[in-house]
């Protein structure tokens, strides 16, 4: 069972800055895809950014120019970069990674507010 544990999650002002990241227990070269998904309250799930191993990306149009999405295969991590960060992305930011079995992390909250 591959366990994904996120960090970085916090209180911040609008216009401010946070760095996401996702640790895996296993090697995530063997995931195609790692994902960002977020969830605001009353909300559904939603894709925020995906990235391949190939290190192709995809972003939501919500985020596209602010959010950056990373992967290090060779440690294991994922990361998010959110600048110019907006009361609307406050939510729990949950890592995904996709290959022949799909797994998800907990979540980390984020949160957006002068």
């Amino acid at each position: 069972q591959v366990q994904l544990v996120e960090s970085g999650g916090d209180l911040v002002q609008p216009g401010g800055s946070l760095r996401l990241s996702c640790a895996a227990s296993e090697m995530i070269a063997r995931f195609y895809i790692m994902a960002w998904y977020r969830q605001a309250p009353g909300n559904q799930r939603e894709l925020v950014a995906s990235i391949t191993i190939g290190g192709r990306t995809n972003y939501a149009d919500a985020v596209k120019g602010r959010f950056t999405i990373s992967r290090d295969n060779a440690k294991n991590t994922m990361n998010l970069q959110m600048n110019s960060l907006k009361p609307d992305d406050t939510a729990v930011y949950y890592c995904l990674a996709q290959g022949e079995d799909d797994y998800w992390g907990q979540g980390t909250q984020v949160t957006v507010s002068s």
